[in-house]
């Protein structure tokens, strides 16, 4: 389950988004550099709210990486007419360095703890327990992270 208010901020985030890439296409230059602050600004925004979940906090850091970048060629093209972007090109590498270390290095490591990325996280058993019963899933449980839920669901 998601947070409603939040999905709502990334719906708005899209608008904001298609705006400035609008105005860019339709070489609006006023409104296209107005548009890149408020869109940044709640890419910065959901990734700091999304920050409880490494999914969705690794994503969130690379579409600011990429807003940066898209940002950066828009400057260019308005106003420099260059065609090689160094600075953009740094924002969209950062980019995909992130995104490519979480399915490389952290993904695999949730994997092998039972972390799942549709909000729950896996909560093993406590050390307190018996070891014959610690391996029961009756002992695990979902922890929520902030979802407007219970705080602890029972997993059978």
């Amino acid at each position: 389950m998601m947070n409603t208010k939040l999905r709502e901020y990334e719906n708005f985030h899209i608008v904001l988004w298609l705006i400035k890439d609008t105005c860019w296409v339709l070489d609006l230059k006023i409104p296209g550099l107005i548009m890149i602050l408020p869109t940044i600004a709640v890419a910065i925004y959901l990734t700091w709210k999304h920050r409880a979940l490494n999914s969705e906090l690794f994503h969130n850091i690379a579409v600011v990486s990429w807003l940066c970048a898209n940002s950066i060629w828009m400057i260019g093209e308005f106003f420099f007419n260059d065609t090689l972007r160094p600075i953009a090109i740094v924002f969209f590498a950062i980019g995909v360095i992130v995104v490519l270390s979480y399915y490389i290095f952290i993904r695999p490591k949730e994997k092998r703890v039972g972390l799942v990325a549709t909000g729950f996280r896996l909560r093993l058993p406590d050390k307190r327990i018996h070891p014959t019963q610690r391996k029961s899933p009756e002992n695990w449980s979902f922890a929520t992270e902030g979802f407007g839920l219970p705080t602890r669901l029972r997993l059978f």
